[in-house]
């Protein structure tokens, strides 16, 4: 997996991504709230759920289905304050979703299950160039600070070139 932070800067990026009568502040929170959410799987290897299973690490919360209701738990509830349900329900779907691609570009592990209920079977996509974060307290190691290397040049680097590039090249100039 990819660190939970890392998670969050993708989402973000995404948000950003979006035209200006799109994005608020208040989408920003849920996006990446919903793009760290899958990683919660990892609370089940504690009290025993076996990596493998499908409520196991990269099972269940790493699926499109897991996406598309979380995506729309999170619409609904910002539907309060800011609506177009389906258009949130779309953009959180799809932060959510930036969790188990994210992961399934890590070099380790056993795959993520995409298509959960459908199929068990974990999935990889073709390149692997993130190193896969270790878990809990052993992040914080020479193979933690490895993965924080791999992340900067493979995720947070290319999220900032965007941020930057949307900052310093205003919309009004893109048209």
């Amino acid at each position: 997996m990819t660190t939970i932070v890392t998670h969050a800067v993708v989402a973000a990026t995404l948000v950003r991504l979006l035209p200006r009568a799109w994005r608020s502040t208040p989408l920003y929170v849920p996006a990446m709230f919903g793009a760290m959410a899958p990683d919660l799987d990892t609370l089940g290897l504690t009290l025993g759920v076996p990596y493998g299973s499908p409520y196991g690490h990269r099972g269940a919360t790493h699926s499109l289905l897991f996406a598309l209701l979380l995506g729309g738990l999170m619409a609904l509830w910002l539907a309060r304050r800011h609506g177009a349900v389906w258009r949130n329900w779309a953009i959180l779907s799809a932060c959510v979703f930036t969790h188990p691609i994210m992961d399934a570009l890590t070099n380790g592990g056993r795959g993520v299950a995409f298509f959960w209920p459908l199929s068990d079977a974990r999935f990889f996509l073709p390149v692997h160039p993130i190193m896969v974060s270790p878990i809990g307290a052993r992040f914080f190691s020479a193979r933690g600070a490895l993965t924080m290397e791999s992340e900067l040049l493979w995720v947070w680097l290319p999220c900032l070139l965007i941020w930057l590039a949307l900052t310093l090249w205003p919309a009004t100039k893109r048209r």
